[in-house]
């Protein structure tokens, strides 16, 4: 009866839940953090690996999606009015925050981790922070779990810093300027990159989940969200992007990234407007192009590989000739001629897109195109996507064994080389990108 009378009125007794008001809309509003690992723009694109989970989450809809960046305090309660839809910034789920909302299925396992420089020896174990300074930000799990240790009976001072990334509290670490904080593990792994002077000291406890939250009682969005998540697990899209933001941070190798810096400084400007040059005419990022030289000779024009191959870009004397270079000990008729002949083999990988066909051309450069196209058809065959480097990261080192280079027209190769060589230049050039330099 008292449906009737609503609906005489015009009024509705059934409230409208957030999911249909989102497809109603036509848009989704994420509440996230503007962060190196959550959302940032570079040069004027949008990225971070929360943001284009929630942009695949939007697409999976049918609808756009908005983005906001309040303060790290006011993620809970913006949702809470209304000002969001989901929070999506790598927000652990603690039972305090599950009062204030829902949250999904975990999409991510992390470990919050003493974040200390390498000069300080000191502090090595738990029982090590009596007596220390640690630095978090306010109102995060870090600042929880070490209040959890004070109640235990370690004495140590919290200095808390309102709204403070992480990533500031890491750089200030790497520079000295605070002794310790705490970061989840894949954000400390992500800078450890940009800060080859820190270290993960040792874990402050067990595994926690990472997820995204809604409303309380938004039960439809919530369960469209875990329908999401369990796709993207399901069809390798969510490893995608995971492997687009943290892959290969967990390689870390301190001496060889402290080396690229300090040869960034000492060695790179004799050769950078040879690279410059030679990337414009070719249509590249020179930043990539010098991440590739780096990894080729670490600028040395008269580095010689284990295999005999000589010169600034390495190129085989028959690669050399064959792009018409007359002396490829010359640092720039190498660097012109790698730099055709890594566009010629961005080219033949016409039906792939960015940045998988640039590390496409990569691994080809480094391995020779035909161990590529082998390991492209192996990928065909077992499912996979020939155009994608992550499936080329898991066939390309089938290759080193019998059974599987058999069938294939260029037969035997290195598999784990091409891998090792692309994926180093991901990280040199992303540590390039960071510093700012255009």
């Amino acid at each position: 009866m008292l449906l009737c009378l609503f609906s005489l009125f015009g009024f509705s007794c059934v409230k409208k839940d957030r999911l249909q008001a989102i497809l109603e809309s036509g848009e989704i509003t994420v509440l996230t953090r503007n962060t190196g690992h959550c959302y940032y723009t570079y040069r004027e694109k949008p990225m971070g690996f929360e943001y284009e989970l929630a942009k695949a989450f939007g697409d999976y809809l049918g609808v756009k999606l908005i983005v906001r960046t309040p303060a790290w305090e006011d993620l809970l309660p913006d949702l809470d009015k209304g000002k969001g839809d989901i929070i999506a910034a790598s927000m652990t789920v603690m039972p305090l925050r599950r009062e204030k909302a829902d949250f999904s299925e975990s999409y991510l396992e992390v470990r919050q981790h003493v974040i200390r420089h390498k000069d300080n020896t000191e502090v090595r174990a738990i029982g090590d922070l009596k007596g220390k300074t640690v630095h978090v930000r306010r109102g995060t799990s870090y600042e929880a779990r070490l209040n959890g240790l004070k109640n235990e009976g370690l004495e140590m001072e919290i200095v808390l810093h309102d709204d403070a990334p992480t990533e500031e509290l890491i750089r200030m670490v790497a520079e000295k300027e605070i002794d310790l904080t705490v970061a989840d593990s894949n954000v400390a792994f992500l800078n450890r990159r940009y800060y080859p002077e820190i270290r993960m000291a040792f874990p402050l406890g067990e595994e926690e989940s990472v997820g995204w939250a809604v409303k309380k009682g938004e039960r439809a969005l919530l369960a469209k969200v875990n329908e999401f998540l369990g796709k993207i697990k399901a069809d390798g899209t969510f490893e995608k992007l995971y492997n687009k933001y943290y892959a290969n941070v967990e390689i870390f190798d301190y001496v060889d990234l402290k080396k690229y810096r300090d040869r960034l400084d000492e060695r790179l400007p004799k050769f950078e407007a040879m690279i410059r040059k030679a990337a414009r005419k070719h249509n590249f990022d020179w930043r990539l192009i010098a991440a590739v030289v780096y990894q080729e000779s670490h600028f040395d024009p008269e580095a010689t590989s284990h295999t005999g191959v000589e010169g600034i870009m390495q190129l085989t004397r028959s690669t050399a000739d064959h792009i018409g270079i007359q002396d490829h000990r010359d640092p720039e008729q190498s660097i012109m001629g790698g730099v055709k002949y890594l566009r010629k083999l961005y080219k033949s990988f016409n039906d792939a897109r960015d940045p998988d066909r640039t590390y496409l051309a990569l691994a080809s450069y480094n391995v020779g195109r035909g161990h590529v196209e082998d390991a492209r058809k192996i990928a065909e065959e077992r499912g996979l996507d020939p155009n994608s480097w992550a499936s080329l990261e898991q066939v390309l080192p089938l290759l080193r064994y019998r059974k599987h280079y058999k069938e294939t027209k260029h037969g035997y190769c290195r598999g784990t080389e091409p891998v090792r060589f692309v994926n180093r230049i991901r990280i040199y050039y992303d540590v390039f990108r960071r510093q700012a330099v255009n």
